[in-house]
């Protein structure tokens, strides 16, 4: 008798259960976490699931804490749909960010309505050019994506460091971080004294993009095609790396709008600690989204809950912060296993 791993077709509620399943699972074991903490199960679960939603504050909290994962989970989930396995989302959100607060400098004087476009415009260029080097790796040596999109990530984030402990210091409190936006630079409020501003609604047409392109198409057909096998669709006559390529830079650029969303709609400058890892975290919402726009979406706005409930619930029962990363990398996992589970069988021959 021996055991052989086949490939199986999984019907389309499998798809739909299978990000429930993981959140469900996911709860399981974090609650030996929760336990040893010393905190209650059900009371911390509520501080960090429910009492979130309670307020019109706090669900505007969610949706601000959202926004970037909108960008990064649009983003990833666009590389991953054609097979090209984009890790570098984070550098690419920097790259954007340090964009956006440059041109914010550099173009102030200019009216809003001509600023505003010129920044998200830029950030999307410097990210997609810094999405470039993996792409023409990829495409011209086949040298593998992860690796380089990964490696990258810390050559940006070091970048931008440098700058800010250099040229880009501010003189007046001696603090790195570059210099502050002009109020012509800046995105402006959805709602008037909170922090949701019109990135929301830009991550927002980034995934009907996504979904128009993969939905309706000729590109996001031939996108499948590369993403479900690269030589079947080579034989089909599709020019597997000219998509490739153009994909890759489309990602970049989607994943750079989401930095310059922080810097023009919140921040107003550059810090080095802009994203808690929010490229990373895109991961998460592409995955459990199973890279659908529409579950995306609800992967990000479910992450920015994870967030925000992990404060709530950290300032109320003296839970760690951190426990939220843990959820969200737990998260990762669990799904991962499971859309393993759904793709492939083990059958006794």
């Amino acid at each position: 008798m021996q055991l052989r791993v086949e490939r199986r077709e999984a019907s389309a509620w499998i798809s739909i259960l299978i990000p429930l399943l993981a959140i469900g699972i996911t709860l399981i074991l974090v609650a030996g976490l929760v336990w040893l903490s010393g905190a209650g199960l059900w009371e911390t679960y509520y501080y960090f699931f429910i009492k979130p939603l309670s307020s019109r504050a706090s669900v505007i909290e969610v949706l601000v804490k959202a926004t970037p994962l909108l960008f990064t989970g649009a983003a990833v989930a666009f590389a991953f749909y054609s097979g090209y396995w984009n890790i570098g989302a984070e550098g690419q959100l920097y790259a954007g960010a340090a964009a956006a607060a440059w041109l914010g400098v550099v173009l102030k004087g200019l009216p809003p309505v001509v600023i505003i476009p010129l920044i998200m415009l830029g950030s999307a260029l410097a990210a997609a050019l810094w999405a470039l080097p993996p792409a023409w790796l990829k495409t011209r040596l086949n040298v593998d994506e992860v690796v380089t999109t990964l490696l990258l990530n810390s050559v940006m984030i070091f970048f931008v460091s440098s700058l800010l402990n250099g040229p880009w210091r501010d003189p007046v409190t001696n603090w790195p971080q570059s210099p502050t936006l002009e109020a012509a630079s800046r995105l402006p409020r959805l709602l008037a004294g909170t922090r949701l501003h019109l990135g929301f609604l830009l991550a927002i047409v980034a995934l009907i993009f996504f979904w128009w392109i993969t939905a309706r198409a000729s590109f996001g057909l031939r996108m499948r095609a590369v993403g479900r096998g690269r030589e079947a669709a080579r034989f089909m006559g599709v020019h597997v790396n000219q998509v490739v390529f153009r994909v890759a830079l489309i990602s970049g650029a989607v994943a750079g709008l989401a930095g310059a969303s922080e810097v023009a709609g919140l921040h107003y400058h550059l810090i080095e600690a802009l994203s808690p890892g929010y490229g990373y975290s895109g991961i998460v919402a592409a995955t459990l989204g199973s890279l659908h726009p529409i579950g995306v979406a609800l992967a990000a706005i479910f992450i920015g809950l994870i967030s925000t409930g992990s404060q709530t619930a950290s300032r109320a029962l003296g839970v760690p912060s951190f426990l939220g990363d843990v959820v969200q990398a737990v998260l990762l996992l669990v799904t991962l296993a499971l859309l393993l589970l759904r793709t492939y069988r083990v059958r006794m021959i």
